[in-house]
């Protein structure tokens, strides 16, 4: 049974593009990188695993992740409550970042993603299935504000 505790991680590049990945059992499904947290792991153990897993590239070659201390509840879909213990019905999910150089090709879990594309972040809002994959680009986007407009900049 998973916990009901996940990450979202959004993969992007200086130049505005982020990676978007469509689900294997819910075609037309996209959405950034995500997966339920392992008992025991931390979130950013379970977003750099879920990146691993999903993508093929590990955050710590590319400088680690950006937690983007934005966090979201939402319902769980009742196509996929039964992942879960009996009377689950939402899910907290923790955000983060990981920065690439350039638009990379990444190795799909075959079993989890069937496709994958890279938009600019205005495209990937209206992209993502998820409500709460929207919302995140915001988020991502005042983070980044935050650190090019930080002292050492």
């Amino acid at each position: 049974m998973k916990i009901p505790r996940s990450v979202l991680v959004v993969i992007f590049t200086d130049d505005g593009q982020t990676l978007l990945i469509e689900r294997a059992d819910y075609p037309g499904f996209w959405q950034s990188v995500t997966g339920s947290q392992d008992e025991g792991e931390s979130f950013a153990e379970t977003a750099a695993r879920e990146v691993d897993e999903e993508t093929g590239f590990r955050a710590a070659d590319f400088g680690g992740l950006i937690d983007l201390d934005y966090e979201s509840v939402y319902c769980i879909y009742p196509r996929w409550r039964y992942r879960y213990p009996p009377g689950i019905t939402h899910n907290r999910e923790r955000c983060f970042a990981l920065r690439l150089p350039s638009t990379l090709t990444p190795t799909l879990a075959p079993r989890e993603h069937v496709a994958w594309q890279w938009l600019p972040f205005a495209a990937a809002a209206t992209t993502v299935t998820s409500w709460s994959n929207a919302a995140v680009f915001d988020a991502l986007s005042v983070k980044i504000a935050a650190l090019h407009c930080s002292p050492s900049s």
